[in-house]
């Protein structure tokens, strides 16, 4: 597990781009993240320590763990934003807040809303694609 957020959103960050093509670059984490490519190589080093990424000819690449667990910030994140956007929240705030309440929430409190939302919608929410 990851002690901070920045952590969780490299990981987030690096599993949307790999979605997109297969070599993801530190520049592009960067861009993504709003940092610097100084601070990307940092996170990089540390993500790599815990086993969550390898780097192969400076490609970013995530490991099974580093992908099962981008995967589940990355889908707490959908379910926030299309929670707060049913509520009425514009999309660019729910996108904003979805980032931030992603990292602090226990899994209770997120499977809680989950099952408020109701088994098919929160199938749709996890599984649907921005």
């Amino acid at each position: 597990m990851i002690d901070n957020e920045s952590g969780e959103d490299y990981l987030e960050a690096i599993l949307r781009l790999s979605s997109q093509k297969e070599d993801v670059h530190s520049v592009e984490v960067a861009r993504e993240i709003g940092v610097s490519k100084p601070a990307v190589t940092k996170a990089i080093r540390i993500l790599t320590q815990k086993g969550y990424v390898r780097v192969v000819s400076n490609h970013i690449h995530l490991t099974e763990s580093g992908k099962k667990y981008a995967e589940s910030v990355y889908a707490k994140h959908r379910m926030f934003t299309a929670f707060f956007m049913s509520l009425g929240v514009d999309a660019k705030t729910a996108e904003a807040d979805a980032c931030r309440v992603e990292h602090v929430l226990s899994e209770e409190t997120c499977n809680a809303i989950r099952n408020a939302l109701g088994s098919r919608e929160a199938k749709e929410i996890l599984t649907s694609e921005k």
